[in-house]
């Protein structure tokens, strides 16, 4: 059983310096795949802690704008640069509790980017 609300936040402040992996895996968000391996859930369990933290995600608005900390709303809309970067704000990695020398494994897609923690395994959508 998947661990919400204030026993996620318990779980994660006892094992504190644990991967990622161990936290996911100790708060109940793994599935099994179709030939027996373990698969862990990182997006259910970082959206759990999101709204164990107090960010909402409002099912049904459709708009997808909620305030980062500077109170501006956030756009959820990123910007190729020109110097061909794209940049994800501060508000975002500090929604997901991302930390400077976090990796990411980058899958494209037609016309699309999805980046997966190393170490982690992919979700089924």
């Amino acid at each position: 059983m998947a661990l919400t609300g204030s026993d996620l936040l318990a779980k994660v402040k006892e094992l504190g310096d644990a991967s990622k992996s161990d936290l996911v895996r100790a708060a109940g968000y793994v599935s099994t795949k179709k030939d027996g391996s373990e698969r862990l859930n990182f997006t259910a369990f970082y959206e759990a802690l999101l709204e164990a933290k107090g960010v909402s995600f409002e099912a049904g608005s459709g708009n997808g704008k909620s305030k980062g900390r500077g109170g501006r709303s956030l756009s959820y809309i990123a910007t190729v640069q020109g110097n061909g970067n794209l940049l994800v704000g501060k508000a975002y990695t500090a929604m997901l509790d991302l930390h400077p020398g976090d990796e990411f494994e980058i899958k494209l897609g037609r016309k699309q980017i999805r980046l997966i923690p190393v170490g982690g395994a992919e979700e089924e959508e």
